[in-house]
């Protein structure tokens, strides 16, 4: 789709990329700098590190939110640097497709439930911490699934439109096959939740390749940000379930291997829904033709070229237009004596040249000369 423009170039992707890196810097920056001063206006109590500290449920709204302010930024770039419609990026179709994300929510279900369940039957990893949460009690609970149910899927939504559509999109602009074009987005995918174990690494890495391979099928980012939401909401569900849950700084790069392979296995099992779904509906994979550039404008007569004929003469060099009067147009202007502006012939009335010097005119067939 990075190619759907009537005017693409090589170096839109690449100057795009640097524009939405650079603007999420910025602006994260920026917000962050905004939040701390609010924070010290308002009384919050500081961490060790100098930092305000704004509690687990405000902190991680605040974590949130700057992640989701990545996705106006590639909507941006699409428009001003891509050249092509902000909806391109979202689908094939130029648009959010609701109705096939509606279903790729419920397809997302089966699977997020398998992953508790094959994640408890897993061995516990030895020298893990054994100590049970403290549950934090229905009101802060109640508090922080809203703030989650409202925020995540912005989050998630931002992180899908940066790999798997801005970054799957460019790669795809200079490779012709899809199996090279999901592999940088899925690397760059994991790098950004940090290193943390090789399992975990892993696991984002196979989660970034799955939901580029279910982007590239489905024709759209929906399959995509359906299984990021639900993965997300379940986690950070289950970490507000239980006190200082949602203060840890652990990531899904820090998972251990029983927990990555019940990811894993809960995205294979989600793959299968969304692929069965789409041969069962048949979503819109394949863009329509890349429009052709606009045709410039003609004032004058031209030869007819490769837009089609010429438009009609304006302005001088159009016709003029017979004015209308009450009882319809006027009549066209006729001579007093005819058509030809000579007086028809009377033969009781003297010619000018004398008797017998009698011309006809054009229009009076016959005359006294023929007889």
């Amino acid at each position: 789709m990075a190619r759907y423009a009537a005017f693409h170039r090589w170096w839109r992707p690449l100057l795009g990329t640097l524009m939405l890196v650079c603007g999420s810097v910025l602006v994260t920056v920026f917000f962050y700098i905004l939040a701390d001063e609010l924070g010290r206006a308002a009384g919050y109590p500081e961490l060790p590190d100098g930092d305000v500290d704004f509690g687990p449920v405000l902190g991680t709204a605040l974590d949130l939110a700057f992640i989701a302010l990545d996705l106006p930024l590639v909507l941006l770039a699409v428009r001003w640097v891509g050249g092509r419609p902000a909806g391109t990026v979202s689908s094939v179709a130029g648009r959010p497709r609701w109705r096939w994300l509606a279903w790729c929510l419920l397809a997302a279900v089966p699977a997020m439930v398998l992953l508790p369940v094959v994640a408890i039957f897993l061995p516990e990893e030895q020298g893990g911490a054994g100590a049970a949460g403290v549950w934090v009690g229905w009101q802060t609970f109640l508090l922080s699934l809203a703030m989650l149910v409202a925020l995540v899927p912005l989050q998630a939504a931002a992180e899908e439109y940066v790999f798997r559509g801005w970054l799957l999109q460019a790669a795809g602009s200079f490779v012709r096959s899809p199996l090279v074009a999901v592999l940088p987005q899925a690397v760059l995918f994991a790098a950004a939740h940090g290193w943390g174990t090789a399992w975990g690494f892993t696991d984002l890495v196979f989660f970034g390749l799955a939901a580029g391979w279910l982007t590239i099928r489905t024709g759209g980012l929906e399959a995509s940000i359906a299984l990021h939401v639900m993965n997300n909401l379940l986690a950070f569900g289950l970490s507000a379930a239980f006190a200082d849950g949602l203060a840890s700084d652990e990531t899904a790069a820090d998972a251990p291997w029983q927990l990555a392979l019940a990811d894993m296995s809960a995205v294979l099992l989600y793959a299968a829904i969304v692929l069965w779904l789409a041969r069962r509906r048949s979503p819109l994979n394949v863009s329509p033709p890349v429009p052709a550039p606009a045709a410039p404008y003609l004032p004058y007569p031209q030869a007819p070229g490769p837009y089609g004929p010429s438009a009609p003469p304006q302005g001088l060099y159009r016709s003029y237009v017979q004015p209308q009067g009450p009882y319809g147009p006027y009549p066209q202007s006729q001579s007093t004596y005819g058509q030809y502006g000579t007086p028809p012939w009377d033969p009781d009335v003297p010619d000018a040249g004398g008797p017998g010097a009698r011309e006809q005119p054009p229009h009076q067939p016959g005359g006294p000369q023929d007889s």
